[in-house]
């Protein structure tokens, strides 16, 4: 089958025959000195060095730091012996690994292959965060006043009305370098404004019958973006200059729709405004009402409790003269009397 990785074994290999340990996933080639050892690193893609450290006539240690040094290809010494002096010097050269000779018939394969894919990794770990990097540089070049618009949105939801909105999305628009008109419109104002906070009225009027254009209107130099309640009439636009040009309308579309955003929230909190007092008005209307009714009520009462009063002195004069026996004359007045507390009680 076909070998999956390439190492270099560098030595003589005469004593631990390295190469006959390693089975047919392996592809090695062998050098005899530093020299041949980075010639062949530098001519192909070899992933690993197994340094044969049985040859003394190789300083393998200076050779491992050399390697480390201009490279961060995994090294793994292999001694003849199981020696802690050997495994720390190795270490302290930089090797990534060491094996003791009683190791390669158990280990060997097992400790290439895991170094191996850890290196494979790491390599494409490096290449992701290069390529990230890349791409942020080239996003923060894009977008270089991209803290400005991070902090306008941040800013925006403490503005309390379309003029402080306004001169916080005229101080997020300097990092452009663009001279621009705005046009701010809520449900109970609309706000026309130039970078000194005052207004034109021909860029005013402009705005005004440009705003359900369309998203970007051009026109020369000058361009209008629209978004919701926002429009904004940049009048030097980089147009010959296509990045610039491309990165100022897709950031600063970002800023009028954070602005859209606060104009939308003061409506909201204009109308809870005017519901609440709209509320408090009802209630103190229904309240001097309802005072009216019952003085009206009270009224009534006593005017028929006055009524009855009357009837029953009227009745009580003229019982002498209706002919009834006693007992007729005690129920009636009973009567009355039942009627009149009655009304009394629903006065008070």
């Amino acid at each position: 089958m076909a070998a999956s990785y390439s190492i270099v074994i560098l030595g003589c290999d005469n004593d631990l025959k390295l190469i006959d340990h390693l089975d047919q996933s392996f592809n090695a080639v062998t050098a005899a000195d530093q020299v041949e050892c980075a010639r062949i690193l530098a001519s192909d893609s070899y992933q690993l060095v197994l340094v044969d450290m049985t040859c003394p006539s190789i300083p393998v240690h200076d050779i491992c730091k050399n390697l480390k040094s201009d490279s961060d290809v995994p090294v793994i010494f292999v001694s003849s012996k199981d020696c802690n002096e050997e495994r720390l010097a190795a270490y302290d050269s930089g090797a990534d690994d060491y094996l003791a000779i009683d190791d390669l018939v158990t280990e060997l394969h097992g400790r290439l292959e895991r170094i191996i894919i850890n290196k494979i990794a790491n390599d494409q770990l490096k290449a992701q965060l290069a390529q990230a990097n890349e791409m942020a540089f080239i996003a923060m070049s894009d977008t270089s006043d991209l803290g400005v618009n991070i902090q306008f949105l941040l800013d925006v939801t403490n503005c309390s009305n379309l003029d402080e909105l306004g001169m916080r999305l005229f101080q997020a628009l300097q990092s452009y370098g663009i001279n621009c008109s705005l046009q701010l419109r809520s449900q109970f104002s609309v706000k026309n404004m130039e970078a000194n906070g005052l207004a034109k009225s021909l860029e005013s009027k402009l705005l005004t019958e440009m705003k359900d254009q369309g998203r970007y209107v051009d026109f020369a130099h000058r361009s209008v973006m629209n978004y919701g309640s926002v429009s904004l009439l940049v009048k030097n636009m980089p147009v010959d200059d296509e990045k610039k040009y491309g990165a100022i309308k897709d950031n600063v579309f970002s800023l009028l729709q954070g602005a859209d955003a606060r104009i939308q929230s003061l409506d909201t909190l204009g109308s809870l405004a005017l519901e609440k007092n709209l509320v408090r008005s009802l209630t103190l209307k229904m309240k001097d009402l309802m005072s009216s009714v019952d003085e009206s009520y009270q009224d009534v009462m006593r005017d028929i409790a006055s009524v009855v009063e009357t009837m029953a002195d009227d009745i009580e004069a003229s019982m002498q003269y209706l002919g009834m026996d006693e007992t007729q004359e005690k129920s009636l007045q009973t009567t009355m009397e039942a009627a009149i507390l009655a009304l009394s009680l629903i006065h008070i």
